[in-house]
């Protein structure tokens, strides 16, 4: 088996995607590789009334400033895991498809990505971003259950 060179870790800060960066933290470590966290933001795209913001401006640039924050946290998580080479990036759109997207335009060797388990109608109403990601990424995803 190729060792792996390049990690993806897409994060939403959740237990399971802490979980994610820690695995993926030793398989850095492990194999030498380089790791990338991201977090996409996907914005609100339900339909509103002409001129109706779910966020103003300032609130939307508090809502990043915390995701880089945390990013930054990440960041350091895996380093003290013992990562090499960790860099970080805000996204914004639809999460699966700029994981998927990422994943390609930077040749990836493996995504390692935390995954909620939800099972029946949560699955339905809510969808995975994980599953989504599996059907169609260009590499290997591994995905972790936090325990």
């Amino acid at each position: 088996m190729k060792p792996f060179k390049k990690l993806l870790v897409p994060t939403d800060f959740s237990a399971p995607s802490n979980a994610a960066v820690q695995i993926a933290a030793e398989l850095s470590r492990r194999y030498e590789a380089s790791m990338t966290i991201i977090n996409v933001y996907e914005p609100t795209t339900y339909m509103v009334p002409d001129g109706f913001q779910f966020y103003t401006q300032a609130q939307l640039e508090s809502i990043l400033a915390e995701f880089a924050k945390a990013l930054i946290g990440a960041k350091r998580e895996a380093e003290s895991a013992g990562a090499l080479n960790v860099t970080t990036q805000q996204l914004e759109g639809i999460p699966s498809a700029q994981i998927v997207e990422f994943a390609r335009i930077g040749d990836y060797d493996l995504i390692v990505m935390g995954t909620h388990g939800r099972k029946g109608f949560e699955h339905a109403l809510i969808g995975s971003v994980a599953e989504k990601v599996v059907r169609s990424a260009p590499c290997p995803v591994l995905s972790v259950r936090a325990r």
